[in-house]
């Protein structure tokens, strides 16, 4: 081992500051394309589901197919990539939601709702990529610029995410094309786009990030016993730092996907030319995932300066306005609906770079991707079951009782902000 540029360790002359940099571009740029596929695939995925079973409560489990997959599937991949490395689990995944969009489109063909949700299933893998993707930025990045780092790849989501939504229209008339129901088109777009990450990733995220981090701190990844993602979690939340993030995390994801799933079945209930529709809707949603990931840098400053318990904060109080705001909104108030869900997408980011981070610096280097998975896994449950009921609701109360119910998910996260918080939790380790 040698030294390099401010005194940084480095590894056979490999500099790690010079790694940093190009792992966050390489992730940067994979997300940013990646986020093409799923925000498409997020906006008719629903809509899909509904017209193939002919209801609006299925429309609700179109999306928790692909929110539960995205959880499920984090914990293998956090094992391949504890094993062999971000490259390896990254690639897996992707390929995974290659599959899973290309079932969906035959599930499109032959009019199958079990069969959609396998593939929404599978397609979920590709949010659990893009999620595991900011930890990856985390790996060789120094304490002080950690949030900022993390920060960077989830801002680069928006460029593919705003873009996204806005191909619905298009994929429709690609898939009417191919003689496919006009929804099923888009997952078809997306099987290319993330069929083309995972070989930009292998081809391009080297060195490896984790494990070059673990050869500069002399450590590994060890042999893991069955029960290690517990282990991990538990760990986690040992530390009033990392019990912070990881509430935060989880309730921030599953406040987010309780009102944005069901914001395009709501919107549809305006009336209307079913094609005008389609692009207001996508409109509002680019809206939204522009407050997601488009101010991303500045939320990672804000947590790497006024501390990460702060920005937890301030993402709270975010959900709850948003909430307040989509949730009094009538279909066809597309404005207000889009203030509402832009909201809604700052207090995502503020929950999720904040909370990340907490978790990230609450264990050491061999345990983080565990952690970091086992974390991913119980974010993505809890916005699974934020989903599934979103339909129900819905029908039961309107769109006001499902934003209402999102809302209480908020006070688990403030009795944990009040609860014994010490000063060191907003300070990078």
């Amino acid at each position: 081992m040698t030294t390099g540029p401010a005194g940084v360790p480095s590894v056979s002359g490999v500099d790690p500051l010079v790694v940093q940099r190009r792992t966050v571009g390489v992730l940067s740029g994979s997300v940013a394309l990646a986020g093409l596929g799923v925000t498409v695939g997020i906006t008719v995925g629903g809509l899909l589901a509904r017209d193939v079973a002919g209801t609006d409560s299925a429309s609700g489990l179109g999306q928790t197919a692909g929110v539960l997959g995205a959880a499920v599937i984090a914990v293998p991949l956090s094992r391949i990539s504890d094993r062999a490395g971000r490259r390896a689990g990254l690639a897996a995944g992707y390929a995974v939601a290659v599959l899973g969009a290309l079932v969906a489109v035959v599930a499109a063909a032959v009019s199958s709702l079990p069969l959609l949700m396998v593939g929404l299933f599978g397609f979920g893998a590709a949010t659990a990529c893009g999620l595991q993707a900011r930890y990856a930025a985390a790996d060789l990045a120094v304490p002080e610029r950690r949030g900022r780092d993390l920060s960077l790849v989830v801002w680069a989501t928006t460029v593919g995410s705003v873009i996204g939504p806005n191909l619905a229209g298009p994929g429709a008339d690609l898939g009417r094309s191919l003689g496919l129901p006009a929804l099923g088109g888009a997952f078809a777009v997306s099987a290319v786009v993330f069929g083309l990450v995972a070989v930009g990733l292998l081809a391009l995220l080297r060195p490896d990030p984790l494990l070059l981090a673990r050869r500069l701190g002399s450590g590994g990844a060890g042999p893991r016993r069955r029960g290690a993602t517990g282990v991990a979690v538990r760990a986690v939340w040992a530390s009033p730092g990392g019990r912070l993030g990881l509430t935060a995390v989880v309730v921030a994801h599953s406040v987010m996907v309780g009102v944005m799933v069901m914001t395009p079945v709501h919107m549809g209930h305006a009336g209307g030319p079913a094609g005008t529709t389609l692009r207001i809707i996508g409109l509002v949603i680019s809206v939204h995932v522009a407050g997601m990931y488009l101010f991303s840098p500045l939320v990672g400053l804000l947590a790497d300066r006024a501390g990460r318990r702060t920005t937890v904060a301030v993402g709270g109080g975010l959900l709850l306005a948003a909430a307040a705001l989509a949730g009094t909104a009538p279909p066809g108030a597309a404005v207000q609906l889009g203030a509402g869900l832009l909201l809604l997408g700052l207090g995502w980011s503020c929950g999720l770079i904040a909370g990340s981070t907490l978790v990230t610096e609450s264990v050491g280097a061999d345990l983080r991707p565990m952690a970091q998975g086992g974390t991913d896994l119980l974010m993505g449950l809890g916005a699974a079951l934020a989903g599934v009921v979103g339909g129900p609701l819905l029908a039961v109360g309107g769109f006001g009782l499902v934003s209402g119910v999102s809302a209480v998910l908020v006070l688990p996260l403030a009795v944990v902000w009040l609860s014994g918080m010490r000063p060191e939790v907003q300070r990078p380790r």
